[in-house]
């Protein structure tokens, strides 16, 4: 989804820069002031002030002779003595836009007057008391050095990041890799989102995603826009000053971006990108927590609480993107994605409605085998219900055509995915099935096949020798093998139940 807008010479759609090259802060920790024994009268927030210059004046008049961004260096010997005047010149001096007054106490005052400091305390401008005798010449030219030398560090920067933004668009490269590097480059999460503000890539570093998400209203944010259309927002949250200037770092990052929407034709690969990374990632488990994934999903509208969800995996080469339109025109919450051969979507329902076959095969269109994974009341269990769905998937490779499988109609198949992460049951798998997989690695062979073909079909070695794809007399040829290996009666209910666990917890893994 994108915006067209007209855009006017003064419109720039850009926050108030933040950035600075030396701060008030900066040039109190430079040796030259400190050995003027500083005091800072007025700090916090207003120590954080750019500054622009230095200036040296004791004129009361001095404001009219500034452009702003000054540290005024003083020593008060010209200043009014009247309260009311000393007010009215901390004031012009506040108008002006200085930086900060420093003030060396001794010829002009003993103390800086409370006038000054009740103004500065009022307007947040930084006020600090030198108690020893400096010469300020020193201090302005360490100003001076300082500015020329973060000047230099920032056209190097620019220049250094211009380079990897320049690449990085004539490489093509996708939008969650422009996230990742903003997000190295600020040293702070980054945040792409699209006009109906849903996360399209995200790059927390080592921040929890949710608290990522959850405090975006701090967030500097640039638009990602160009020749008058505007596809979203990339925003960076607080971090650490970089010497080009942070939004000039994000400004980069909007920039490749843009130019990536306009080589691909738009954002249709922006839904594409997120759903497919927060399907990697919850069947990866690439997630710190529970509460990351469904931070992603709710910032994608799709809702755990209160819904009914499933995992499905719709079989044969047809579209994820097509399935997720089709997912909600039938009034569903989707997140879908291409994964190896199949469409691998996670749904959500108002608690009230049904997931019916007619339903699903509505959503997968055409004619597909689809599986569903038993419901889901959170991320957990919605990833036990894809893995569930994707277990199934992997066990039915019969060639029918549109029809709806349940895990929940297969009670063995959604005990391994509830016991999916328990080591006993793949030690039961390894022992039990160990001198099948050695025949079949050392001899190229097929007997887990054949075994998977025969627990499939109990009961009618005809359907399992036919589902083998093998003759029947080679199928029992092989079945004779299986037991012998074994040491097992493949007749015996038990045994066959035992195996057919093993095999489906074999699978699990490998699916995963």
């Amino acid at each position: 989804m994108s915006e067209r807008q007209d855009f006017g010479a003064d419109q720039t759609d850009r926050p108030a820069r933040r950035d600075a090259l030396l701060t008030v802060a900066d040039v109190l920790a430079e040796p030259v002031l400190q050995a003027g024994s500083p005091e800072v009268i007025v700090g916090g927030r207003a120590l954080d002030a750019e500054v622009r210059w230095a200036h040296v004046s004791d004129s009361a008049a001095v404001a009219r002779l500034l452009d702003g961004g000054e540290l005024l260096l003083s020593t008060g010997a010209g200043w009014p003595s009247d309260a009311g005047e000393l007010r009215s010149f901390a004031q012009a001096l506040h108008r002006a836009g200085i930086a900060g007054i420093v003030v060396e106490l001794g010829s002009g005052h003993a103390r800086v007057p409370d006038p000054v400091i009740d103004v500065c305390v009022e307007v947040e401008l930084a006020l600090i008391a030198l108690h020893a005798e400096i010469k300020f010449v020193t201090v302005t030219e360490a100003v001076h050095r300082a500015l020329i030398a973060a000047q230099t560090d920032a056209l190097r920067e620019r220049q250094r990041l211009h380079e990897l933004f320049t690449a990085l668009s004539l490489q093509g490269a996708p939008a969650d890799v422009v996230v990742s590097e903003t997000a190295k480059a600020l040293g702070a999460p980054v945040v792409l989102e699209n006009l109906a503000h849903e996360v399209i890539a995200l790059e927390a570093l080592r921040m929890p995603v949710a608290e990522a998400l959850r405090d975006l209203g701090d967030a500097d944010r640039v638009p990602v826009q160009a020749r008058g259309v505007r596809w979203g927002t990339l925003l960076a949250l607080p971090g650490p000053a970089h010497p080009a200037g942070r939004l000039t770092v994000l400004e980069q990052g909007a920039t490749a971006l843009a130019f990536g929407c306009l080589a691909d034709g738009g954002d249709a690969e922006w839904s594409v990108l997120a759903q497919s990374g927060i399907i990697d990632d919850l069947l990866g488990a690439r997630f710190a927590s529970p509460d990351d994934i469904a931070a992603r999903l709710a910032a994608g509208g799709f809702a755990v609480a209160d819904r009914q969800c499933h995992g499905i995996v719709a079989r044969g080469a047809r579209s994820a993107s097509e399935l997720a339109y089709r997912a909600r025109q039938a009034g569903c919450a989707v997140v879908a994605a291409r994964v190896g051969d199949d469409d691998v979507a996670l749904l959500s329902l108002p608690a009230s409605d049904m997931l019916t076959d007619e339903l699903v095969v509505r959503i997968a269109g055409g004619e597909r085998a689809v599986f569903v994974g038993p419901p889901a009341d959170g991320v957990l269990d919605l990833l036990s219900s894809l893995r569930a769905a994707r277990d199934l998937a992997a066990s039915d490779r019969s060639d029918a055509g549109a029809r709806v499988r349940r895990v929940d109609d297969r009670p063995l198949e959604r005990l391994v995915a509830s016991l999916r992460d328990d080591h006993r049951l793949h030690a039961h798998s390894e022992r039990m099935l160990a001198p099948l997989v050695a025949y079949d690695r050392e001899r190229r062979g097929d007997l887990l096949d054949v075994l998977g073909a025969l627990v499939a079909h109990p009961g009618n070695r005809s359907a399992a020798a036919s589902a083998s794809h093998l003759s029947r007399s080679v199928f029992y040829q092989r079945i004779t093998l299986i037991g012998d290996l074994l040491d097992a009666d493949l007749d015996d209910g038990e045994t066959l139940a035992a195996l057919h666990l093993a095999l489906l917890a074999r699978r699990s893994t490998a699916g995963n």
